[in-house]
This record gives C-alpha cells, sequence and structure tokens, in this order.
C-alpha cells in the first residue's frame, strides 16, 4: 500500500509539475505581449509627441502668414490710396493742359 501511495503521490507531483511548468510557460507568454503592447504604446506616444510638434510648427506658420496677409491688405489699400491720388493729378493735368491750351489762343 505504501508504495501505491508513493507512486501515486509521485504521479500527482509530476502532474503538478507538469501544469505548473504549462502555466509558468503561459505566463511567460502573456508577459511578453504585455511588452509588446507596451513598445507598441510608447512609440504611439513618439508619434502623438511629433504630431503635436508638427502641428505647433503649423500653427506658428500659419499665425506668421495671417500677419503677412493683415500686412499686404493694407499695403493694397495704400497703393489703392496712392492711385487715386495719381488719378486726380492726371485728370487735373489735363484740366490744366485745356487752360493752357486756352491761353495761348
Amino acid at each position: 500500500m505504501a508504495s501505491a501511495s508513493s507512486s501515486s503521490a509521485r504521479h500527482l507531483f509530476d502532474e503538478s509539475k507538469k501544469r505548473l511548468c504549462a502555466r509558468v510557460g503561459v505566463n511567460v507568454n502573456n508577459l511578453g505581449s504585455v511588452a509588446r503592447q507596451v513598445v507598441r504604446g510608447s512609440k504611439t506616444n513618439e508619434i502623438m509627441h511629433q504630431t503635436l510638434k508638427n502641428f505647433t510648427q503649423v500653427d506658428v506658420v500659419s499665425d506668421y502668414s495671417h500677419q503677412n496677409l493683415q500686412k499686404m491688405n493694407l499695403i493694397i489699400q495704400h497703393v489703392g490710396y496712392q492711385y487715386d491720388v495719381m488719378e486726380d493729378s492726371v485728370n487735373h493735368l489735363d484740366y490744366l493742359k485745356e487752360q493752357v491750351t486756352a491761353m495761348e489762343r
């Protein structure tokens, strides 16, 4: 009876050992999966950081572009004012030419 129970205990021990090894293997695989997810997640974080950096740069460039467009708009207004003044001067010259021609007669 002692050898039967010893043999049975040894069989249970071997079976428990196999189960423990299988569970350790599963846990190691799961740990590898978690590590891969962390690495992927960290790359996602790097990509998000780079995207945010690029967006910030685009925002700054967009702000400068907006300021430049406002300056160009002012320049267009001033050129328009100068054009109007020049047009008035040309019209005034035509009037003066008519007066000079009339005086010469």
